[in-house]
């Protein structure tokens, strides 16, 4: 090197002594970022998809023309009674893997590597979320379109088919707060799957998802009239088909509301003591 080209020692302090400092994301960008994040796992896991593509097809299908003939004297008769329901049961099913991917990342110390990154904490949780959100919208749109395909014609037209749809994202939105908790507790995803039908299993078949209240023991009546899976069922089947509605959309707002209110804090708590 000849010296005409040795930069001279003032150079040299002021490029050793400049820090450039990278400005620290805010909420909302972090937030989309790890949303994206989500997104791209099922580029990367094909599979993922099963469960928002496959998963409802079959759903529609198999309780469509097994119980359509039985339950509402046709397949076509009985998918205007069916199609909320099977919206209700398929979101809430999927909220789930919220806590499963959680629960992956902690395993995998992915956890611990947001918590090194200069970024709002919340942010892989409720990018989580946002992401899942877009999941459900996609396992909805497949819904409807099967739907439609077999004769599911909503009386309460596209406002009342975006009602309803809005009110099952919200609703699924506060349990995938209960589903974050567990996922922090347990040891694996296995665990949260196993934990999580424990709950999801009476929730949704103890409901008026598949047949009406009147059709059910007095007893059995008095239980299921008060899950909170029948008032949101009940709230998506009136919006879609312009049915008598009583109380079950304000039902289905307060227990979102009360579910969030008690588990998005102590999740987020639990969540920077892990930390």
């Amino acid at each position: 090197m000849s010296a005409d080209t040795v930069p001279a020692a003032g150079d040299l302090t002021g490029v050793l002594g400049r820090r450039d400092v990278v400005p620290r994301s805010g909420p909302l960008a972090a937030t989309l970022t790890l949303a994206w994040r989500a997104m791209l796992k099922i580029k990367h896991v094909p599979f993922q998809l099963f469960d928002v593509t496959i998963m409802p097809i079959m759903f529609t299908l198999l309780f469509t023309f097994i119980f359509g003939g039985a339950l509402g004297g046709s397949p076509r008769n009985y998918i205007q009674f069916l199609l909320p329901g099977i919206l209700v049961q398929t979101i809430v099913f999927i909220t789930v893997y919220t806590g499963v991917g959680l629960n992956s990342d902690i395993q995998k110390g992915l956890f611990d590597r947001f918590r090194s990154l200069p970024m709002w904490q919340p942010a892989p949780v409720l990018g989580a979320l946002a992401g899942d959100l877009i999941r459900y919208s996609i396992a909805s749109v497949v819904i409807l379109i099967v739907g439609f395909i077999l004769g599911f014609r909503p009386a309460g037209g596209a406002i009342g088919v975006v009602a309803a749809f809005g009110l099952v994202l919200l609703f699924a939105f506060a349990v995938s707060w209960i589903w974050i908790i567990i996922g922090m507790k347990v040891k694996t995803p296995e665990s949260v799957m196993t934990t999580s039908f424990i709950f999801l299993m009476p929730l949704t078949f103890a409901s008026n998802i598949f047949v009406g209240l009147d059709t059910m023991p007095g007893w059995l009546q008095a239980v299921v009239r008060h899950n909170p899976v029948t008032h949101l069922a009940t709230a998506s089947r009136g919006l879609m088909q312009e049915l008598p509605l009583g109380d079950s959309v304000l039902w289905a707002l307060l227990w979102s509301a009360g579910i969030i209110l008690v588990f998005a804090p102590l999740a987020l708590r639990m969540y920077h003591k892990e930390r």
